[in-house]
């Protein structure tokens, strides 16, 4: 990856997670009408504010992708392949397993309903990118990926899980989930193959 092409996936997930803040925002405003607009200023101001958010949301996701590369190469030089597979796997399914059952049995004030919904949308959607990832790939980049969309995004949220405020956390799930989603499917297809006079 050079530059470039960091510099157009950076602007691409930026705007990415803008779009998907925006979205959660006036989705939940439509529910819930919890903001009181004046007139349409107040409107404008409101989705601004959405918008800059959501790039703070795509600054903190990219930076939780690449840490799982980091991640991810350094596995891949202390473990072998299979062995490597199998950890991201075990991991995956705890991180699903503590957010459906642990925190709301450990943690009594948690909603189960909440929490459970929120592990099937993180469940589902990383069930879905990999199913894409594979597609456009290999049957191997399935694994790596659903750990990514589940364990990795987990982590990410362990911060909005601790408030314990439901808007909060849908505000940056959405966001959070389609930057991480979008820079995944992205990745093969912004890396060039390696020449072969660079291959040993």
């Amino acid at each position: 990856m050079n530059i470039k092409t960091w510099f157009h996936l950076f602007w691409t997930t930026l705007l990415i997670g803008s779009l998907g803040a925006v979205a959660a925002g006036l989705a939940l405003q439509g529910i819930s009408g919890a903001v009181p607009f004046k007139g349409i200023t107040d409107f404008m101001l409101y989705a601004l504010i959405l918008f800059g958010y959501g790039m703070l949301v795509s600054v903190y996701s990219q930076l939780g992708f690449f840490a799982y590369l980091i991640l991810n190469y350094m596995g891949f030089g202390v473990f072998p392949r299979k062995i490597w597979q199998y950890i991201q796997l075990v991991l995956a399914l705890l991180a699903l397993f503590d957010l459906f059952l642990i925190r709301s049995f450990v943690g009594g004030e948690r909603s189960l309903t909440a929490d459970l919904l929120l592990g099937l949308s993180i469940l589902i959607a990383a069930l879905a990118v990999a199913h894409f990832k594979v597609r456009d790939t290999n049957a191997s980049a399935w694994i790596p990926t659903f750990f990514f969309m589940t364990g990795i995004t987990i982590v990410e949220l362990i911060g909005v899980l601790r408030i314990g405020v439901d808007n909060a956390t849908l505000f940056i799930v959405v966001p959070l989930v389609a930057c991480n989603a979008f820079q995944i499917l992205r990745l093969h297809r912004i890396l060039r193959p390696v020449p072969d006079n660079f291959k040993r």
